[in-house]
């Protein structure tokens, strides 16, 4: 008798926003696969990540857990070994598994080969790791130690050329936009075409009874934007408006920014870069309108080809009879700033633009659910406890999260979010979204010993080191995104809400998990 358990498509992307959807508001990419999935399905308005940067990010997707449990704080620091992992769970429970895409759970800045997600495709292996019986990794461009760049390089050497460089900001574009290219690589030798015809080629492996847990991760849209040049029509830079949350000129987004804590406006005006989260030679004062424009319309295009590649990966779960008892989940790991404030990219900005994600869940129609959409807040750490359900096992103790509910029952009251810097020179902070509050409390800085000197990063572009920010543990941040949902008004130091603030803060700390006690140190960049 043929096993009725469901399948599982877990389908991510990277550093995508809320608002890239159609389903979410979004106005230019067109997304009908993924929107469809929205409309028959359920779909959560109100999602955020644990953490702002990729490592920590994905390792809460993996363990269930948060940063400061699992200890991928920052990136740099590796998953230990022995995490936990749903996929182990779901695989320990007959499940076949699989993740195709990007990891990130350990730092590709790794020439020596320190870590396994390295090793594996240098050794030309696919497996096992983590719980997942079959890898197949990629990156951002055609170079690095995974087995998309391997492959290209064996196949196509020459279409490694045409990515723009990572983490540069040196002119680059049709207007001198950092991070940009027109790819001259053929469509379907990109990594988000062969990402999907990987998935297609495993789950044509299978035979039809087992039941499957496959994690597709897109590294789209994540700089650097350089999708295929045959796609550029889809979306013209020049017929492209600002962003709703860009300042429309340098004197507005200081008002803006001169509200915030310091950080905000230091690297604004290139006067501490964001290590963390973007190239330390990025200066967003001197972006231009058009250069918001030209990433932008990257980054819609990209969003596009994802969205038809998941159309043809879900065609082929259908034409394998599987429609009818697999669910599909559709989110990221976390935002981009993408113009908000005048700003690039991501890091330590607790703001929608980098904390709320794209949500969409459709569930197996064997299951029975009713259309839904979901204004209560849920995290990333619900995901692992929601595949267990979705396979009918138990969910282990070690996981922190809740199910995602299926509807709108008002069982859930707030998200958190934890910023941890990879830099001695950065600093720790906290958040809580609750009944439209959003606030961040700064945490102070770094200990010496729990980070790496940033010196280097800007010794490898001949740039001195700026004189660090440092906060006291007194600053913050606090906004109603009811009457302010662009969160251009920081209300942290009006007495009016000096309650509000003190019981949202309160009601954070008594919330979160004590942690680990042994806390993980940072290996190296990124």
């Amino acid at each position: 008798m043929a096993d009725r358990r469901r399948n599982i498509l877990f389908i991510t992307t990277d550093q995508q926003r809320y608002d890239a959807l159609g389903c979410n508001g979004g106005q230019v990419a067109r997304t009908p696969v993924v929107d469809a999935l929205a409309a028959a399905g359920i779909r959560y308005e109100r999602a955020h990540c644990q953490n702002t940067t990729c490592m920590p990010a994905r390792s809460t997707i993996l363990t269930g857990q948060y940063s400061r449990t699992h200890g991928v704080r920052a990136n740099g620091i590796p998953l230990p070994e022995d995490a936990p992992s749903i996929a182990t769970v779901l695989a320990e429970a007959g499940y076949r598994t699989a993740l195709i895409g990007k990891a990130h759970f350990e730092p590709m800045n790794d020439r020596e080969l320190r870590w396994q997600e390295n090793r594996l495709a240098a050794l030309g292996q696919h497996g096992p790791y983590r719980g997942f019986e079959f890898v197949n990794f990629a990156g951002h461009t055609g170079f690095g130690m995974n087995h998309y760049s391997r492959w290209l390089k064996a196949n196509s050497p020459e279409s490694r050329l045409g990515f723009a460089r990572m983490f540069d900001a040196s002119p680059s574009g049709e207007t001198g936009a950092p991070e940009t290219a027109y790819n001259e690589i053929p469509r379907d030798l990109y990594h988000t075409d062969w990402i999907a015809e990987s998935v297609m080629a495993w789950l044509d492996s299978l035979p039809g009874e087992d039941p499957w847990f496959c994690w597709m991760s897109f590294p789209d849209p994540h700089h650097p934007w350089d999708p295929p040049a045959s796609e550029r029509h889809r979306v013209d830079w020049r017929d492209l408006e600002l962003p709703a949350g860009h300042p429309r000129s340098v004197e507005n987004a200081r008002k803006v920014l001169s509200q915030k804590p310091e950080h905000w406006l230091a690297w604004y005006d290139g006067r501490v870069p964001n290590v963390d989260g973007a190239p330390v030679n990025f200066v967003p004062a001197q972006m231009t309108d058009d250069q918001f424009r030209e990433i932008n319309a990257l980054i819609h295009i990209e969003n596009e080809l994802i969205d038809e590649a998941c159309g043809r990966v879900i065609d082929r779960v259908r034409s394998r009879g599987w429609g009818e008892n697999t669910d599909i989940i559709y989110t990221t790991d976390h935002g981009e700033l993408q113009g908000d404030f005048g700003l690039l990219y991501k890091g330590p900005f607790h703001v929608d633009a980098v904390m709320r994600l794209p949500l969409v869940w459709l569930p197996a129609a064997s299951a029975g659910h009713t259309p839904a959409v979901i204004t209560q807040p849920v995290g990333q750490v619900d995901l692992a406890p929601t595949f267990c359900q979705i396979a009918g096992v138990e969910v282990p103790e070690w996981m922190e999260g809740e199910f995602l509910p299926t509807a709108d029952d008002g069982s859930r009251e707030r998200v958190l979010t934890e910023w941890y810097s990879q830099f001695t020179s950065g600093f720790k902070m906290q958040s809580i979204y609750r009944d439209g509050w959003l606030c961040t409390a700064y945490l102070g800085d770094v200990a010496p010993d729990e980070g790496l000197p940033p010196n280097e990063m800007y010794g490898l572009l001949g740039m001195t080191p700026p004189a660090p920010i440092r906060y006291a543990g007194t600053e913050g941040e606090l906004y109603n995104l009811i009457e302010d949902p662009l969160q251009q008004v920081n209300l942290w130091d009006d007495p009016a809400y000096r309650a509000m603030r003190s019981d949202l803060i309160d009601d954070m700390f008594a919330s979160l998990p004590e942690g680990r006690p042994d806390p993980l140190r940072v290996e190296t960049f990124g």
